[in-house]
């Protein structure tokens, strides 16, 4: 029986190729020439786009983690060279390029990334005057970013050395074409900031073409420069020569010759400048000492010193006047101080422990007597009072009451006061308080107050 054939599905051959693809070593690294069309750069970042020729075409995607290093801006119609792999979109089944680099394909493409970074740049400030720095009018040593064995390090050196030979120069040698140009004098820059022993740098090459100058048109060479501490001079090409880094330095010089020239002052229009302000300086001295000179005589010649004692009367007579007010002033201020202190030892001596003592000891002995009054008067107050209260209690007496016929009758044992006919029974003994004695009654009969009056 045969062996039945494997079927493979969709996504299982689109891997397979894709595989395929991606192992070959061609395909896996390859740079392509062609012009941009259906470009598409989408919200994510990523670009879309088409590389075609006149024969064929390939669709391409750029991820914006590579694009945004890119130093144009890629457009519909561009001629461009792109790195990057050949692949298979698995869902749709379609092989693509992707693309990791891109830069233009030809001058006029050069041009137009030197255009489109420098309007970038510019919109960023990194052109404006307000930023840029002055240079040191005598810098304690000078930096120099170039080539170790082009003509222009040999300018840069010959100049300074004619111009200010005290001065070092640190010589950071370069790259200043070709792939790894830009990244060279990136670092170089760096390591100069971060030794900090240079007080200007120059950055520079000598002339050439518009692709060997193209390293100081990258944006990473300009932005290092733009965040170098240390004052740059750019020295790019000839004087018709521009970069991207002539304009983000603080100054740029035609030439690195040039560069050198405006680096340091020279020697010989210092040594002209110093005796220039020697001159100065002693005519300066010697118009000043002929100035102090007719000053002195003009004061020799004065009645000051001719006749000092003339000068000296007036001050006499005004200084008797001072010392007489003085002493005025000072007699009166004795009388007042002496005023002062008469009334200040009165004050004291009222203040005397002992005169104080005797004051209080009167006003003891008054108030003493004031208490005794008071307090007799009180006495005999509260015993009139008192008597008047005896009276009017005594009048209120029962004895008093008594005394005028009346009575008081209680029960047997004296605990209950008898009011009432009906507070005793007939055969009841009862006990009649009288104002000399008691008597003690029985009960025989009673009658009420009705009966009473009816008897009557």
């Amino acid at each position: 029986m045969a062996e039945q054939p494997r079927i493979y599905s969709i996504k299982e051959l689109n891997r397979y190729i894709r595989m395929k693809l991606e192992s070959d070593k061609l395909l896996s690294d390859i740079w392509l020439r062609g012009e941009i069309s259906n470009f598409t750069h989408h919200s994510s970042g990523h670009m879309y786009f088409t590389l075609k020729d006149k024969d064929s075409r390939l669709k391409c995607i750029m991820f914006s983690s590579h694009n945004q290093r890119l130093p144009f801006i890629p457009k519909e119609g561009m001629k461009v060279m792109a790195r990057g792999n050949i692949s298979v979109y698995e869902r749709d089944g379609n092989y693509q390029f992707y693309a990791i680099q891109m830069q233009p394909d030809g001058l006029g493409s050069l041009y137009l990334a030197f255009e489109q970074l420098k309007q970038k740049l510019e919109g960023e400030g990194m052109f404006d005057s307000g930023r840029k720095r002055s240079l040191p009018l005598f810098p304690r040593a000078i930096g120099v970013i170039t080539s170790p064995t082009g003509a222009a390090v040999r300018d840069i050196l010959t100049t300074l050395e004619r111009r200010y030979p005290l001065i070092p120069v640190l010589v950071a040698p370069v790259l200043v074409q070709g792939k790894g140009a830009a990244p060279s004098i990136v670092r170089a820059i760096e390591l100069m900031n971060r030794l900090g022993e240079a007080d200007v740098l120059i950055v520079g090459r000598g002339g050439g073409s518009l692709e060997e100058l193209w390293a100081f048109n990258e944006e990473s060479v300009a932005r290092a420069i733009s965040a170098s501490a240390i004052p740059v001079i750019s020295a790019v090409g000839h004087e018709t020569d521009y970069t991207i880094a002539d304009f983000v330095a603080d100054l740029r010089a035609a030439t690195p010759t040039a560069a050198a020239e405006l680096a340091v002052p020279h020697q010989a229009e210092l040594r002209q400048q110093l005796q220039r302000l020697r001159q100065r300086l002693q005519q300066s001295l010697r118009s000043k000492l002929e100035q102090e000179k007719q000053r002195l005589r003009r004061l020799q010649r004065s009645p000051l010193f001719v006749h000092p004692r003339r000068y000296l009367l007036e001050p006499a007579e005004r200084l008797d006047r001072l010392r007489e007010q003085l002493q005025q002033r000072t007699a009166r201020r004795l009388a007042a101080a002496g005023e002062r202190l008469g009334r200040a030892r009165a004050r004291l001596a009222g203040q005397h422990p002992g005169v104080q003592a005797t004051y209080a000891r009167r006003r003891l002995a008054t108030l003493q007597r004031q208490l005794e009054q008071s307090v007799a008067g009180q006495v005999r107050m509260q015993r009139m009072q008192l008597h008047g209260l005896i009276r009017g209690l005594d009048a209120l007496s029962p004895l008093k009451v008594m005394g005028r016929g009346y009575s008081l009758v209680y029960d047997e044992k004296q605990q209950r006061l008898i009011r009432s006919i009906n507070d005793v029974q007939p055969g009841d003994l009862v006990q009649v308080n009288l104002s000399d004695g008691q008597l003690e009654c029985h009960v025989w009969s009673m009658r009420g107050a009705e009966e009473r009056d009816g008897n009557e």
